[in-house]
């Protein structure tokens, strides 16, 4: 392939709002940040906190921002097939969380990441439904109506359950038909696929065209373990040149503290050395 086709990895570094994390990662001049957001961010004072931060990272760093949507309310994971009879307070917090970001998207120019599932509490969303076909639908309808209200503002992130996942080629097609704008997370495919890096490949070369943004991360592929890259089993000598290049991305690794992202630097570096191989060969 070209070199000019290939993706040049970009420091993409994730915080919360909190002041010890922001100035950490901002030493670091990241080239995109993702901010990782939690249910105290959408009080009044927490969206004033967040406002001011994305105006922090803009100012200081990048203006390549993605607001990461909360994954849990009081408890219980934000899936979109929960269904209203039951959780009405989540399928209520969901709404309005996601019209707050898209609110901040849309006024500072920047993103939203919307999770089609989780896992963890899943199946239990699942066996609400008449069957996993009905509960695949109701995720579909929810999708497709916060694709129309966040237009080139929101994208999607693919999943460890049975709902909304990469890797399965049928399952990729449907998607691919939808042109949603997605979020892939190379561990979450790698996992769902079992370890097998062929499958991975050949879904993250298909879905390109669609993905405007990568988390980047390592597994051993059989557990959600969220590895420093080099640290499990992707081939990532194969993979980078299967990026979009014109996506962006962040290394979402497992930190050992909060308040030093050197796992997600490291990742980082390891990568620009495959990328640098690339460009001398």
């Amino acid at each position: 392939m070209e070199i000019s086709e290939l993706k040049k990895p970009q420091l993409g570094l994730k915080a919360s709002t909190a002041k010890s994390q922001l100035t950490d990662r901002l030493k670091y001049q990241p080239e995109v940040f993702e901010f990782f957001t939690s249910e105290t961010d959408f009080t009044v004072e927490g969206l004033k906190k967040l406002s001011a931060a994305i105006e922090l990272v803009k100012n200081v760093a990048t203006d390549k921002i993605i607001l990461h949507h909360p994954m849990r309310y009081q408890g219980e994971y934000t899936e979109l097939i929960a269904p209203q009879k039951v959780f009405p307070e989540l399928n209520k917090f969901i709404d309005r969380s996601t019209n707050s970001l898209l609110q901040l998207a849309f006024d500072f120019k920047v993103q939203v990441l919307l999770h089609g599932s989780y896992s963890r509490h899943t199946q239990n969303m699942i066996d609400l439904y008449p069957s996993l076909a009905a509960a695949d639908t109701a995720a579909l309808k929810r999708l497709d109506y916060f694709a129309q209200l966040g237009q080139q503002r929101i994208m999607f992130e693919n999943s460890l359950s049975p709902i909304f996942y990469f890797g399965n080629p049928a399952v990729d097609q449907v998607i691919y038909e939808r042109n949603y704008r997605l979020a892939f997370d190379t561990s979450h495919c790698f996992i769902k696929e079992n370890g097998n890096n062929t499958h991975l490949l050949a879904s993250l070369e298909f879905l390109k065209p669609h993905i405007v943004h990568y988390h980047l991360v390592d597994s051993m592929g059989e557990k959600h373990d969220s590895l420093q890259l080099g640290k499990g089993k992707i081939n990532w000598q194969s993979i980078l040149p299967a990026l979009n290049s014109k996506a962006t991305n962040i290394y979402e690794i497992n930190l050992k503290n909060q308040d030093d992202c050197q796992e997600q630097i490291a990742s980082h570096q390891y990568l620009t050395k495959i990328y640098q191989k690339f460009v001398k060969s």
